[in-house]
């Protein structure tokens, strides 16, 4: 669950991908809290 982990956010954030953990330019109160 770090940054090699692609499936999380921060993996996301460091490969610079999106996807549903890291939805490319949304809202950010829709995707406040998950955890």
């Amino acid at each position: 669950m770090g940054r090699g982990d692609k499936k999380t956010k921060k993996g996301k954030t460091f490969k610079g991908s999106f996807g549903k953990s890291r939805p490319a330019r949304t809202k950010k109160a829709a995707a406040a809290k998950k955890k």
